[in-house]
Parts: C-alpha cells; structure tokens; sequence
C-alpha cells in the first residue's frame, strides 16, 4: 500500500485516441489539457494518465477487452478512486466501465460542469451551472436523482402512482429545471436593469476574450489594477469582471471587461450559461483575443475561440486585436519573430502581462482605433424628446446644437454601441 492525502481523491485521466478523428491538436496536448483540466477540480490528486488509441468506440465498454484488463491493473496498482475520460461517455459505457474497474468514472462533460460548479460566483453563474448540471444528469439515466421520488405503485396515470423510478427522477430533474428557469428569469431582468444603467455611462467596452489560461485575468489586473483571481489553471476566471481604465497618454476611459475562458469541444450543456456571460462581448466596442503565444498549441486554440466567437454572433463590425501573450516565456529568437510578425499588422500586439511588454504600444492604438471607429452623423430631435437629448448629452457625444421651430439639430460624433443604445431609447 502507498502512503497518499487520504482528503484527496486519487484520479487517472484517460484521452481516447480514434483514429478516423480529425483532431485540430495532438493526442498528446489533448491528454496535457485534460490533465490540467483535472487538476483545475479542487480535491483531486492526478497520478497518472495515458492516450489509449482506439480502432473505433466499443459501443458497452468505450474500450475493447485487452485494454480493459490493461487498465484495470493500472488503476488498482494505483489505487485509483476516479477515471476521467477526456471525451463523451455514454450512460451505458459509465455504467459498465464502473462496474468492470470499480470506481467512479467522469466524462469531460462532467468534469467541466464539476468546475464550473466549483467556480461560479455570480447568482446567475450559479443557476446556469445547475440548470446545464440537470440537464446532464438526465441524459445520464438520472442515478444520482433517486433521492429526490420514490417508487410508487399503482397504474401511472399523468404522473401517478405506477411510474418507474427514472419517469420519476425525470419529472423531478423537470420540476427543478422549471423552478430555476424562474429564477433564472428574475436575475436575468435584474442584469438587464443594470445593462441599462451602464448604457448611460459615457465609456465604449473593451472585452477580453480567448482560450482558458490564456493569461486575460493577469493582463486585466495589469491594465485596470484589479485583483481579480489569476491563476495558471484552467476556468481559473468564470463571471464576469468590468473595470474602468484610462488608456495611457490618449485619457479615454473605457470599460474594461474579463470574460470566461473558451475550450475546445465545449459541452453543449454548457452553451447557454456561456451566451449569459458573453453577452458582455456581444455590445463590446471592441475586443481583445487574447492568446498563449508561447503554448505549442497556441493556432489550434485560436481557431477554437474564432468558431465559438462566430458562432456567438459576433461579426466582422465589430474590431478585434490579436493580443500575443506571454512573450517572456518565449526564446529571444521565438520573441523576436513573434515581434516582427506583430509588427508587420495593425491589430496584433506582442505583449507580456508580467513585465508589461508591449502594453504601451497596445493601449495607445485601442484608443486611436476606438476614436476612430466613432462616427459622426446629424440628428433632429423634436422638443418632446428630451430623455434622448439629456442621454447625448449625458454620453458627451454631442459636437453642435441648433434650435429650430420643431425641437433641435444635432452633431453627434459616437460609436456604433452608442449608436445602437440610443435607438432603443
């Protein structure tokens, strides 16, 4: 017997290689992720992990009999209490795989709903997390749920007595989804409420996106002096942080916004709770893809985050700046090609979030390009209109006003968000 944390779970990570897949990363940067996905869950001790090639999924078991032996010995040498398989399982194959190996097993949906879970902060971070949870657990044969009905007996008529135990961990998982979609709602109205009250703050939105642990948390607390958690973990930011900041010598002040890491093969459970806390990206002015230029996967990830951002509805109007991060992990003769190549473009910027690299020269041309993506166009408002003239005002778009017989004319120089927020005045 080896001596182990006995609060720690011992956990083995598994990465299914098919061979017919078209994977945009290797098997071996794929297992790396989904090690360090593992050690991103709070009590779990990794000890160890391995790419198991497979000809085709065995339909009962994910793995074919030799394998499932081999592994077998590995675990109880290891004295494993946890597999995690990166990659969808089944209710069948968990079911099965449990049985044959005697411990618990957690797909990668799972365990990404599993951090999120642990990570979640916000009232409507949490009730995304749950309903995307719930919805899980149901397309898992609902095991875990049969605390919440008993078996009943009888002929089971509009839910009676005589439903068999999953109809009846269903209709629970069902009752408890309707109750959080409720609450979802009200925290939803609330969001929007204060969506609206920022619209009035004269400043355009600058969002940082990319791939998790891309560093936009350190560069965030670099830029707005936050001290919002960053951590070399994957998920290690899940809600939604915003800050004012002064870009540099121009002093336009802007809002500053720090956003959910992206994955690859993002759960779909999880889509929606990501369109809650991306909504902020969607009204950006202009956003920062923020990326790991010294991680040897770095193409892979960005193309992972372009799919997810245009599959979020966000389109070519909108500007968006290649931020290359983590340059001082980098070789001098890697950093300086990735400079060249940065310089030889208006909107890629090499950047270190740790020594401040880089940071002046991108500063300086968020604020050129925010002013100049502003706009200038004539309005005439009429004399009952006054909210709307006290907004233009209020945002110190306004360059011009005449009074005429019917109300006022207006020169306004704005962006297109302010353009957009005063139509839906």
């Amino acid at each position: 017997m080896s001596e182990h944390d006995p609060a720690l779970t011992r956990a083995w990570v598994l990465h299914p290689e098919i061979r017919k897949d078209e994977q945009s990363r290797t098997p071996a940067h794929a297992l790396e992720e989904a090690v360090a996905l593992g050690e991103a869950m709070p009590g779990l001790e990794i000890i160890g992990s391995e790419i198991v090639k497979l000809k085709k999924p065995h339909a009962g078991m994910l793995f074919g009999k030799g394998k499932l032996d081999e592994i077998k010995e590995r675990l109880e040498a290891g004295e494993v209490e946890l597999v995690l398989i990166d990659g969808p399982v089944s209710p069948v194959q968990q079911r099965n795989l449990e049985k044959k190996w005697g411990v618990k097993i957690l797909d990668r949906t799972g365990l990404i709903l599993e951090i999120f879970s642990d990570r979640a902060r916000t009232r409507e971070g949490v009730l995304q997390v749950e309903m995307a949870a719930l919805s899980y657990q149901r397309t898992r044969l609902v095991r875990a749920w049969t605390h919440l009905e008993r078996q009943r007996g009888g002929l089971g008529f509009v839910g009676g007595p005589g439903e068999t135990q999953i109809e009846a961990d269903r209709r629970a998982i069902d009752d408890q989804l309707v109750r959080l979609r409720r609450q979802l709602s009200k925290v939803v109205k609330t969001r929007e409420l204060h969506r609206k009250s920022r619209a009035k703050v004269p400043y355009p939105i600058v969002a940082l996106v990319g791939y998790t642990n891309a560093g936009k948390s350190t560069l965030f607390n670099r830029l707005t002096g936050a001290d919002v958690f960053a951590k070399d973990m994957l998920f290690a930011t899940l809600d939604p942080t915003m800050r004012k900041v002064t870009l540099g010598e121009s002093g336009l002040e802007v809002i500053m916004s720090d956003t959910v890491g992206f994955i690859s093969n993002l759960p779909t459970e999880l889509v929606a709770a990501f369109r809650a806390t991306l909504e902020e990206v969607l009204s950006a002015d202009l956003i920062l893809h923020v990326r790991d230029i010294a991680h040897s996967e770095s193409e892979a990830q960005a193309k992972d985050v372009t799919k997810i951002l245009e599959s979020l509805g966000i389109n070519d109007e909108t500007p968006l700046f290649e931020v290359l991060n983590k340059t001082d992990l980098l070789e001098p003769e890697d950093k300086e090609a990735v400079e060249t190549q940065a310089a030889r473009s208006e909107t890629v910027f090499a950047v270190s979030s740790i020594t401040g690299d880089g940071l002046e020269s991108l500063l300086a041309a968020v604020a050129e390009a925010l002013q100049a993506s502003a706009k200038t166009e004539a309005l005439s408002l009429s004399f009952a209109e006054g909210r709307k003239r006290a907004w233009l005002f209020a945002q110190g778009v306004v360059q011009d006003e005449r009074q005429t017989d019917e109300g006022y004319t207006l020169k306004v120089r704005w962006t297109r968000n302010q353009s957009e927020q005063f139509v839906r005045l």
